[in-house]
């Protein structure tokens, strides 16, 4: 079971069991994504997701001026997913894009909904992982109206340092809501501090 910790982790939930977690732990699939590779894309309809052990991935979604915007990041203990088309059967607007070498774990939709079904604490950890998602973009939403920039990237930074250590920052800029140069110049204010 040791192999399966980053497995055991996301799903840590109170009701499940030993064989709950044995039973998850088997319905998933060990996938390595190679830097630059992508896991979706835009147009395509999810079939899965990925409890992501190891990397960095990113999200985005290309402006009506073709421009890249990244719309997430994801780490290890992240769920790497795009909710509405792997739930609504749609297809995606956005991609999903190595920015590392990753190790993750793949729960194919089938198999999803059979542990959702069968299993009550699984739904009930679903449902638990869905409203603090859901939280989540929501306060993001708010940030990028009532926060600053710099109140922004400090965030960013005391929550997950890793994003600014290994992603590329016009990927870090855009997720900010910002230009390069403004990020720059934020960086280096902060530095100077």
């Amino acid at each position: 079971m040791s192999e399966f910790t980053a497995i055991r982790k996301i799903y840590n939930y109170p009701g499940l069991k030993t064989s709950d977690y044995e039973r998850i732990c088997s319905s998933h699939e060990k996938v390595i994504i190679s830097k630059g590779d992508f896991l979706l894309r835009e147009g395509q309809i999810a079939n899965e997701y990925f409890c992501l052990e190891e990397g960095l991935m990113r999200a985005y979604a290309n402006s009506y001026e073709g421009n890249e915007v990244t719309t997430a990041f994801f780490s290890p203990g992240d769920i790497i997913i795009e909710v509405a088309s792997l739930f609504l059967r749609i297809p995606t607007k956005e991609n999903i894009q190595a920015l590392t070498d990753c190790n993750c774990w793949k729960l194919s939709f089938s198999d999803f909904q059979e542990l959702f079904q069968n299993i009550n604490a699984f739904t009930e950890w679903g449902r638990t992982w869905m409203a603090r998602v859901l939280f989540s973009t929501k306060q993001r939403s708010l940030s990028m109206i009532t926060d600053s920039a710099t109140d922004r990237y400090l965030a960013l930074l005391r929550e997950k340092p890793e994003i600014l250590h290994y992603a590329p920052l016009k990927h870090v800029a855009s997720y900010l809501g910002i230009t390069d140069t403004s990020l720059s110049r934020i960086r280096k204010y902060i530095s100077s501090k």
